[in-house]
């Protein structure tokens, strides 16, 4: 039980950190961005070269990856996905276009990374030694990923409620058209919060890619987990976030416990439909009328 419970709260720590980037894009920009979990991968795909060939850590790597897939991040919004915010009519339409304009580049960045490193899947060991905690033993890589995302977390937080570019973001997101009126730049803050966003995602590729195995074209099943997690949470709120993501880690980690570890992904979804079941707009968002 405890060490279902530790793994669980783990894993729901990284799955919210996945998530948070795409609240930032998706609340903010209104970007549904599809090839979200592909910049995750080129992240950890990243971390691996940077261990692998100059024996740098994870940790210091971010100082590498995280301006990188800031300013990749912003470079796609800015000269591509820029076009269609400005032809769409409503928020509605932007969403529409943004699908399909996303769904086309998440086979691009897979067909490169595919292209480069093929179809194998790697992993490496960093930090990979037995921790006790409270009478169950835990992975340290596992642990230090979950304190790195918790203090990621924590520093977003403080920065979108107590920063006045935070509050600019929050206003982009409650109202994009009234934000107008008090002179906040929507264009110039969307493209901000969607390249923050591609950043916290880099984070959590790299974090991930200490424990988990991956391959190039895994990157759309952390897409639909996120997405699962931001609808479940409410879009934009970065509690809702937390929220969702220590309930799925907690879900997955005791079904594969105490029933069959090939069914964690059904349980994503059996979740997932009895939360909109009951709350269509997520833990703690709002019903439009």
């Amino acid at each position: 039980m405890t060490n279902a419970l530790l793994t669980g709260l783990l894993l729901g720590g990284m799955y919210a950190l996945v998530a948070m980037g795409l609240t930032l894009q998706y609340g903010v920009a209104r970007i549904m961005n599809l090839s979200y979990g592909e910049v995750l991968i080129a992240a950890a795909f990243a971390a691996h070269g940077l261990f692998t060939a100059w024996a740098l850590s994870p940790l210091l790597g971010l100082a590498f990856v995280i301006p990188a897939s800031f300013a990749v991040n912003y470079f796609f919004y800015r000269f591509l996905l820029l076009p269609l915010v400005r032809r769409a009519r409503t928020r509605d339409a932007l969403e529409v276009d943004s699908i399909l304009a996303t769904f086309g580049l998440m086979f691009i960045v897979q067909g490169v990374m595919l292209t480069i490193f093929g179809g194998a899947y790697y992993s490496y060991s960093f930090f990979a030694i037995p921790i006790e905690m409270f009478g169950a033993q835990m992975a340290a890589n596992r642990i230090l990923a979950f304190a790195v995302a918790m203090v990621i977390g924590l520093a977003l937080y403080l920065g979108l409620t107590r920063t006045r570019i935070g509050t600019a973001i929050r206003a982009v997101a409650v109202d994009p058209i009234s934000a107008q009126l008090v002179a906040i730049d929507v264009q110039r803050t969307s493209a901000l919060a969607f390249a923050l966003g591609g950043a916290l995602v880099a984070v959590a590729g790299v974090l991930v890619s200490m424990f988990l195995t991956f391959s190039a074209t895994s990157g759309v099943i952390f897409t639909m987990k996120a997405l699962i997690i931001v609808v479940m949470g409410g879009v934009g709120n970065l509690l809702g976030c937390l929220v969702a993501g220590l309930l799925l880690g907690l879900s997955e980690s005791f079904v594969a416990t105490y029933v069959d570890p090939g069914l964690t992904l059904a349980v994503n979804y059996a979740v997932f439909l009895a939360v909109l079941l009951v709350k269509p707009a997520g833990f703690f968002g709002r019903a439009q009328r």
